[in-house]
């Protein structure tokens, strides 16, 4: 070997250590947040018993935001309005050993948003539990809020085949009835082309909106069967689902003849690119609009795990939504009396 020669090294893997910092910051962050989330519930409580007693009145909290700021300058977080928060947020959940786990799970600002926004105790519990599950920050869960989740899926669960249920059943809280695609801006009038290049566009958006696990694989995806060639819209990989998920776009109202077609990318899916140790590829016909009649009977008989929901490209009215969801409650309350 002349003197010249340069031995090359391979660089060493580090990323097993990087894993281990990130996950111990991690851990650490949790832990002063759950301690930071007891200490809350404890003042709460207390100043909530003390009130109930008729120990105090409103105005000794007032005194003791300020003693505390007089006395521990350095502490943050004790104003007068977060000390009634306390309290509010101890008398919203005491009691509710399921939730108040979730709680603990979520940063102050989270618990603030749910409890501030959330009419009902189911809508509050399904937005804690969603929290915890999709880690939204918190600019995610006012969307979620904004979008009106909630009340979209109460009121319009998710229509699937018989497969799905049979062969992912943990699908049915995963996917929407409807997806909110007003980042996109589209027109009234636009094209699939229109609709395909925003989502790539805005992928980082759709993801989101999707939700938590979805993992972008592909768009206009080849798929090759006899001596033709196809392109699928999109496609995604879910690992909590652990399956491929294929998206056709439709910007259109749904017909029957669309689900013959994400049936046949799903078997071309199954045969020629899903991986041993992969569970069965998923479909998605996401159309401009549905008749949810027209729906189910197209689905019923499907043997492929398939599901039709539909984009809306505005925000939709909250209002009229909380209102279809009080009649949906009253109509529920009314049927219960009839038992």
């Amino acid at each position: 070997m002349s003197k010249n020669t340069v031995v090359k090294t391979e660089q060493p893997d580090f990323s097993e250590v990087v894993h281990l910092i990130t996950a111990a910051r991690q851990h650490a962050y949790q832990a002063v947040n759950t301690t930071l989330i007891e200490l809350y519930w404890q003042v709460g409580a207390y100043i909530s018993n003390k009130i109930k007693a008729a120990e105090w009145g409103d105005g000794v909290v007032d005194a003791l935001a300020k003693h505390l700021a007089l006395t521990q300058p350095n502490l943050k977080g004790f104003t007068r309005p977060n000390l009634f928060r306390m309290r509010q947020f101890y008398e919203t959940y005491q009691g509710d050993q399921i939730v108040s786990a979730l709680l603990r799970q979520l940063p102050w600002t989270h618990n603030l948003i749910i409890l501030s926004r959330s009419k009902h105790p189911e809508e509050r519990e399904f937005y804690l539990r969603m929290a915890v599950q999709e880690k939204w920050s918190s600019r995610e869960l006012e969307r979620q809020f904004t979008t009106a989740l909630f009340e979209r899926v109460i009121l319009n669960p998710v229509k699937v085949s018989p497969a799905v249920t049979l062969l992912h059943p943990d699908a049915l809280s995963v996917f929407k009835d409807s997806y909110i695609v007003d980042f996109l801006n589209l027109p009234e009038q636009h094209s699939e082309a229109d609709l395909h290049k925003g989502l790539l566009t805005k992928l980082k958006h759709f993801l989101l909106e999707l939700g938590r696990d979805f993992c972008f694989v592909g768009s206009e995806f080849p798929v090759q069967v006899g001596k033709q060639d196809f392109a699928l819209d999109l496609l995604f990989f879910h690992r909590g689902l652990n399956a491929l998920v294929a998206i056709e776009l439709k910007v259109d109202k749904f017909q029957p003849e669309h689900l013959g077609k994400l049936n046949f990318y799903l078997e071309a899916l199954d045969r020629d690119h899903k991986k041993p140790h992969e569970n069965p590829a998923i479909g998605v016909l996401l159309c401009a609009s549905k008749d949810d009649e027209v729906v189910e009977y197209a689905l019923s008989r499907s043997l492929s795990p398939a599901m039709i929901a539909e984009y809306q490209t505005q925000l939709p009215d909250k209002k009229l939504l909380q209102a279809k969801l009080h009649e949906f409650y009253m109509l529920n309350l009314a049927q219960e009396g009839e038992v």
